[in-house]
């Protein structure tokens, strides 16, 4: 996975008693970033891509990163309830963009539901959350049963470049890894990665919404992204090529860019 020179600082803040590693970087309106299944990396590329144009604030989800995560906290509307109290500690008055990955991404769909025009734009990135087939037909990959090659596979258009080099890493990393996929899997186990009431509430989305997905994606496939913009008035949506399900480190340069054009247009 290539990286950055620089690591951009990060800082802590409070909500509800929760203590948040959060990474800030550049200047404008802010862009909230909610990170998918690993907390995001200050040294990737598209960090410093996206805060060309804005302020970045990207926190870690309680239990990733550098964020602890209370005993008795551990659903996906404890972190939707923290992080509309978070949005209370953003500038009064300047347009917030939301913006999530994967996981985050479902965290971003339920927080527009309820924020209402406290949100003006909405990225949505290889977005969980919803169930668009039948019972017995599986939208999103088992990254906790399926087999290790599988995941592989289906996460990355070019795995041999871009898939994490686990035996690379310094033990640290290996430890913040693996609390992030116990993390995870605490959040979003069941029901699997989404909420069933999610679908009958999209509508109810106020702001601007950009639909972005892998073109090679198959945790989610590309038709999954199109059922979900469907579902959110005056939706977009556009697929990266050359990415699965991680778009912001397989080509983050195109993903900053159709950002980028959003914001703009």
């Amino acid at each position: 996975m290539s990286t950055a020179t620089s690591a951009p600082a990060t800082d802590r803040v409070s909500i509800a008693g929760v203590e948040l590693e959060v990474l800030r970087r550049g200047a404008g309106h802010p862009l909230l970033l909610l990170h998918g299944f690993q907390h995001l990396d200050p040294r990737l590329p598209v960090v410093e891509l996206l805060a060309r144009d804005a302020t970045l604030i990207a926190p870690s989800h309680p239990g990733f990163g550098g964020s602890k995560r209370p005993a008795d906290f551990g659903t996906v509307y404890d972190l939707v309830h923290l992080y509309l109290e978070f949005l209370d500690t953003l500038p009064k008055g300047a347009p917030v963009t939301l913006m999530g990955l994967s996981f985050g991404g479902w965290l971003a769909a339920e927080i527009a539901v309820k924020a209402g025009r406290r949100i003006d734009r909405l990225i949505l990135v290889d977005a969980l959350g919803i169930k668009v087939s039948g019972r017995e037909t599986p939208d999103i990959l088992d990254l906790f049963n399926a087999h290790p090659d599988e995941v592989l596979r289906n996460s990355w258009h070019d795995p041999a470049a871009n898939a994490p080099r686990y035996d690379d890493m310094e033990d640290d990393e290996l430890i913040t890894v693996s609390r992030n996929r116990e993390t995870l899997c605490r959040y979003g186990f069941h029901p699997y990665m989404h909420n069933p009431q999610l679908k009958r509430w999209l509508g109810n989305i106020k702001a601007r919404t950009l639909v972005l997905w892998g073109a090679s994606d198959g945790v989610v496939k590309p038709a999954y992204g199109e059922a979900y913009a469907k579902l959110i008035p005056g939706a977009r949506f556009e697929t990266i090529a050359a990415a699965g399900h991680h778009p912001e480190i397989e080509q983050p340069a195109a993903l900053a860019a159709r950002v980028q054009a959003f914001l703009k247009a």
